[in-house]
Formats: C-alpha cells, sequence, structure tokens
C-alpha cells in the first residue's frame, strides 16, 4: 500500500469520492497562475487501476486529503 497526505483547506467527506473525476476541484477555478486543473486524482485513479490497484481517499481532521493505493 501506498499512502500519500497533504495539508489544506477542509474538505467535505461527501465530496471526497467526486475528487477522483476528471476536472473535479473542490472550488471553481480562479484561472490565477499555478492553479491546477483538477486532474491529479484521476490520473492516479487511471494508473492505478492499470497496475490492478484501487485509489481511495479520507478528508483528513482539519484539512487536506490522504490518499491510499492498494495493490493486489
Amino acid at each position: 500500500m501506498l499512502r500519500v497526505s497533504n495539508t489544506g483547506p477542509e474538505i467535505p467527506a461527501d465530496t471526497v469520492p467526486r475528487l477522483f473525476e476528471p476536472f473535479r476541484r473542490l472550488n471553481e477555478r480562479a484561472h490565477t497562475a499555478g492553479e491546477g486543473a483538477g486532474l491529479g486524482l484521476s490520473i492516479v485513479a487511471s494508473i492505478a487501476r492499470a497496475h490492478g490497484a484501487e485509489a481511495t481517499a479520507d478528508a483528513n481532521p482539519g484539512g487536506g486529503l490522504s490518499v491510499r493505493i492498494r495493490f493486489p
């Protein structure tokens, strides 16, 4: 298993599964420099599936996200 955690804004637990959808972001884009497009977690999920693994995530208490990749 691989686990990556970050800090950031609080994420409602019911929103977390949708963050794996392409172009899905917690907040609307502000179109500023360095801002992501909402593809990161969908790419992670695609790569995990290609290797027979599963990607899941949970909101961290106080903010941020923990993503886990479970390999067979």
